[in-house]
Formats: C-alpha cells, structure tokens, sequence
C-alpha cells in the first residue's frame, strides 16, 4: 500500500552528490550570481542615466537585465546554501513559490525576447516609421503585456503542480523545483498538467518562436538587399547580440520542457537547467555590451566621469 502522509517539505538532491565538488561549485555559482548582479544592475544603470540609451530597444534590454535578475535570484541563492549544508530541504510553500517565481520570470522572458525580435524588424525593415510604430506608448504596452501573460502563466501552472499529491517520496531529483521533476514525483494522475503543458507550448511556446523567427527571416532578406557591405555589417551588427541571447533560450528551454516526461534524465537535465537559471543571465549582459558600441560608448563616459570627480 501506498504511503499517504501528506507532503510538508521536499528533499532536493543538489547539483552533485559528490562531496568534494561542493566547495569549489559554491566558490563558483557564487562568482557566477555576482557577476550576474553586477553586469545586470550595470546595465539598467547605464540605460537609465544615458539619455542617449532612451530608446525602445534598450527599454527591452533593461526589462530583461530586470528578468535575469530575478531568475538567478530564484534559483541560485537556494542552490548556494545547499552547497553548504547536509539535508538540502524546502518547505512546500517554498517550493512552489520558487517554482511560481521562475516560471514567471521564464515566460516573460521568452515574449519579451520576441518582443525585442519584432522591434528589431520593425528598425531593420521600416526604419522611416520606427518612432511612429514603436512609440513610448507601445514599447510600455509590449512590456507590460509579456509581465503580464507571464504572471497568469506561472500561475496556471503552479496551481495546476501544487493540486498533485506527493504521498510515496519527497526527494526531487534537481536542485530547485521545476515543473518536470514534480510531475515525476506525483503519486497522482498528471494527464491535465501535460495537456496544459502541450497546449500552452503550442500557442504561446511555438508561438512567440514563430513570430521571432519571420522577424529574423525578413531582418536577413532586407540586409541581404543592402549594397554596402559596410550597411549590411552594421545592420547584422545591431541584431546579431539579440538572435544569440533569443538561440540560447529557446534550445536550452525546448530540450527542458518540450519533450516527454518519459524520457527525462537527471544528469542532462541538471547541465542544461545550469545554463538557463545562472549562466544565461550572466552572459546576456556580456552578449549586448561587447557587442554594442553604444552601450560601450556609455560606460566609458561614466568611468571617465568618475575618474574625472575622484581626480578633483
């Protein structure tokens, strides 16, 4: 017979059992955050006090700096304390709220990405119209609509994991409360929440991937068009940073959920989580200023500012 006893706390298994690895992973993870809060915050700075930066396009960029802000501090502060401790336990409020938390982060991410695909086309494709098409007005609506659907997304899906029951084992096999690794945890039937998972993943997965892919397919037809190879340099180079951030995201997010419970392993999956919830949000503000004279050009001047105030 089954074991009944309600759920109060989950076990989590870390990110490695092996006790050796526990120190130089925490040495590491926590490099990783701090330099995901500092090139983060150092972005939204940089976008807020250049008026030169008040564009729609670094208005996105600073919704994102914010998003992978979040991300990272969802998943990798709990990740850090486990690194140091011996039961590596959350409470089933915590629990959710985490997994509640990521998956809205997530998913705003992933239609701001789009959002940002579509403002790109828009510069790339219409750029005597782009301050008639993406005004003030819009730019807060688009960013606003992805918090949005991103809040009633985590929610639908946090509801729909938390009425499972957890009655035979309270180990998951990750280091923070995902979607997939509760499903396979639950005693209890999982038919809706994988209706839900393939229904949203068609319209609003594939969705906003299609829309990012036709605003990229057109981006390169109209590139392609420009004569100078000195115009096309400079139009692949405003996009460029966005499709590798956009490439990332999306393998690392379809290998993870868009594929069978069945066929989910914990190593594979631990390695890829490590790339969405802590190596991405570092790297995406690495990404858009190496490669983007402007943002280079901003920072620049503060440090030249500073220099300048310190020197009086």
């Amino acid at each position: 017979m089954k074991n009944q006893t309600a759920v109060t706390e989950f076990l989590l298994l870390g990110l490695s059992n092996l006790s050796y690895l526990k120190i130089p992973l925490f040495v590491l993870f926590l490099l990783i955050y701090c330099t995901t809060l500092v090139g983060n915050f150092l972005i939204i700075s940089l976008i807020w006090t250049d008026s030169h930066l008040h564009t729609p396009m670094y208005f996105f960029l600073s919704n994102l700096s914010c998003l992978d802000c979040g991300c990272s501090t969802v998943i990798v502060p709990k990740m850090l304390s486990d690194f140091l401790v011996k039961r590596k336990t959350i409470s089933f409020t915590g629990c959710f709220t985490q997994l509640y938390l990521f998956v809205v982060f997530a998913c705003t991410e992933m239609l701001l990405l789009t959002v940002m695909a579509y403002d790109r086309y828009v510069a790339i494709c219409y750029p005597l119209h782009y301050t008639s098409i993406m005004s003030k007005r819009i730019c807060v609506r688009l960013a606003a609509g992805s918090w949005l659907s991103g809040l009633l997304y985590g929610l639908l899906h946090t509801f729909l994991t938390s009425r499972l029951s957890f009655c035979e084992s309270n180990v998951i096999n990750h280091f923070f409360c995902d979607i997939p690794p509760l499903l396979m945890l639950s005693c209890s039937e999982i038919v809706i929440n994988l209706v839900a998972i393939f229904v949203s993943a068609v319209f609003l997965v594939i969705g906003a991937f299609s829309v990012a892919i036709l605003s990229y397919i057109q981006i390169i037809r109209s590139i392609l068009k420009i004569r100078s190879t000195k115009g096309q340099c400079k139009a692949f180079s405003t996009c460029s940073s966005h499709l590798t951030v956009v490439t990332i995201f999306y393998a690392a997010f379809a290998f993870t959920y868009m594929r069978p419970t069945s066929s989910y392993s914990l190593s594979k999956d631990r390695v890829v989580s490590v790339i969405y919830t802590a190596l991405t949000p570092m790297l995406n503000p690495l990404i858009y200023s190496l490669r983007n004279k402007e943002v280079k050009t901003a920072l620049i001047k503060i440090i030249q500012r500073k220099i300048y105030f310190i020197n009086l």
